[in-house]
């Protein structure tokens, strides 16, 4: 049986999803873009272990409160343009489930947490430069919550939804 790889995302709060998606969709070549807006915390976790997981991310979500997080610069990715996400406690959180995953992680995954959704990929590195230049200009920062995490199965380019997992409201 061949078991595919898990991908984890945080999910965005519904205008940050909007905004981000209407600048992928305007930015990322159209052949290529098979994903809505996303913020990866993992690209291939092992399938094979989905229950397990599944039971560490309802845990966690019950014990952590919606991480803050801010969108105010881009970043230059060489081939494209992502926005990124000042979120010191997710990167936290993800930290520590990548330890509890130590050993199952791909090299990819090993590394750490530098939040980010990217909006251009894929391209030269000169129409990245221009993209970047424009989006600059457009950019206006944003402060937000984090409510939850997403767990996908890797599908080729798309990806299959299989559970959301909703952070803790405080009080």
């Amino acid at each position: 049986m061949d078991v595919r790889p898990l991908v984890l995302t945080a999910t965005l709060p519904a205008p940050e999803q909007a905004w981000l998606n209407a600048w992928r969709e305007a930015y990322f070549p159209p052949e290529r873009n098979h994903l809505a807006a996303h913020l990866t915390l993992f690209h291939a976790l092992p399938g094979a272990e989905r229950a397990a997981i599944e039971a560490e991310l309802e845990a966690v979500a019950a014990r952590t409160p919606p991480p803050a997080a801010r969108a105010d610069r881009l970043r230059f990715l060489g081939a494209g343009v992502a926005v990124d996400i000042h979120a010191p406690a997710l990167v936290t959180l993800r930290a520590e489930l990548a330890s509890a995953w130590a050993g199952r992680l791909t090299r990819q995954d090993e590394q750490p947490l530098r939040p980010h959704v990217t909006v251009c990929n894929k391209v030269t590195p000169e129409r990245a430069r221009a993209v970047e230049r424009e989006l600059t200009a457009r950019l206006v920062p944003r402060a937000f919550a984090l409510p939850g995490l997403a767990l996908f199965e890797y599908a080729g380019g798309p990806w299959v939804p299989l559970r959301a997992f909703e952070f803790r409201v405080r009080g």
